[in-house]
């Protein structure tokens, strides 16, 4: 067992992903027909031998419960140590309602942190989708000897990001807040800590009521502190999920082979709860084109540029472009979407017809009739 624990952070709700996460969390928002988004940083620690992992979350976390189960498909159901799902032990006498940022999170499943006896800490985004080698992050954070690495992307992000600025040994020198583009690399909001230093960062930030990590804790860490923190450049695909407009492109981005071979390595394989499902049968008529679409699922019409979860029913005439279907829903005979995220269980009359943009798809709730 490797001396390295695991923390998930799945408390985000993230406004901008409106009716998406309603009832979820950004964690456990569905992706790729038949994944849901926290399987990534699970399946990276799994990976890499990590099978101690907290998973923080805080409300509207039913689904995220439902999906994970007893963590058996990650390989973490055991009787000492494995997963386990962390809702807020204690908050900070500061806190108002929702976590207003990371170290406010953490501090307020310090317990559990300080209990763990492992000497370094893993933290991972629970709302992103990377399939990141943390056996080569281990190995870079022993070797550069650091309190700390950073998990950053070896190219640029879409989104707005912090940015780290590094000297000319390669450690980090400045953090760059909320930037999108610029000097330095971008932040993929994965570290390592020593254990120790983080503690010291999240009672540092308590005891001045502070309870952002990179504005308030990372410029402690470098500045007054003097940490020194290495980078490690992750070379394969990367996107932080905190929009439906970044939902939909990360989506759409899994017909791209290249940028799903990365997602999908063959020596890394991303695990998820398995559903048991017959697979999909297509009618006489049907046609699927660049699409992916998963088991259970009756096609009888058109399908092009989709992301098809298990257990939908696309009807005889009935013409898909640009969209994401999530469980269970049903588009009867002759309707026509275009550019539209359905969630689950949404129901299309005959002949409806919805367009979006693939600059503005339309989002449909979960169990909306149209």
């Amino acid at each position: 067992m490797r001396d390295y624990h695991g923390i998930v952070f799945a408390y985000h709700d993230e406004p901008a992903l409106r009716d998406l996460t309603a009832n979820r969390t950004a964690a456990s928002l569905p992706f790729c027909s038949r994944y849901r988004l926290i399987d990534f940083a699970l399946s990276s620690l799994r990976n890499a031998g990590v099978l101690d992992v907290g998973v923080i979350m805080q409300r509207d976390y039913q689904s995220l419960l439902d999906h994970i189960g007893s963590s058996k498909a990650w390989d973490m159901s055991r009787k000492s140590g494995g997963l386990r799902m962390l809702p807020p032990f204690g908050l900070p006498q500061y806190h108002t309602g929702n976590y207003n940022g990371t170290i406010e999170a953490l501090n307020a499943v310090s317990a559990y942190i300080r209990s763990i006896p492992q000497k370094h800490v893993i933290l991972l985004l629970g709302n992103m989708a990377a399939n990141i080698d943390l056996d080569a992050v281990i190995r870079q954070h022993e070797k550069a000897g650091t309190d700390a690495t950073a998990i950053c992307a070896g190219q640029d992000l879409a989104s707005s990001h912090s940015r780290y600025l590094l000297g000319e040994d390669g450690l980090v020198k400045y953090i760059d807040l909320f930037r999108t583009g610029g000097k330095g690399v971008a932040s993929l909001e994965g570290y390592i800590f020593n254990k120790d230093k983080l503690l010291e960062l999240m009672d540092v930030c308590r005891t001045r009521n502070l309870y952002r990590f990179h504005q308030d804790a990372m410029t402690y860490f470098l500045y007054e502190a003097g940490g020194k923190m290495d980078v490690y450049l992750h070379p394969g695909y990367a996107r932080i999920i905190r929009s439906v407009d970044e939902y939909y492109q990360a989506s759409r981005d899994v017909l791209d082979p290249v940028k799903r071979r990365e997602l999908f390595p063959a020596d890394r394989p991303v695990r998820t709860k398995i559903h048991e499902d017959v697979s999909t049968y297509y009618g006489e008529h049907a046609k699927s084109h660049n699409s992916l679409v998963g088991d259970n699922c009756i096609i009888e019409g058109e399908v092009e540029d989709c992301v098809i979860f298990s257990g939908c029913h696309i009807g005889a005439g009935a013409k898909l472009k640009g969209c994401i279907v999530m469980r269970n829903c049903t588009v009867e005979e002759d309707a026509r979407l275009e550019y539209v995220i359905a969630d689950k269980q949404a129901c299309f009359s005959r002949g409806a017809t919805l367009i979006g943009s693939p600059n503005l798809p339309t989002v449909v709730p979960k169990d909306a009739k149209i």
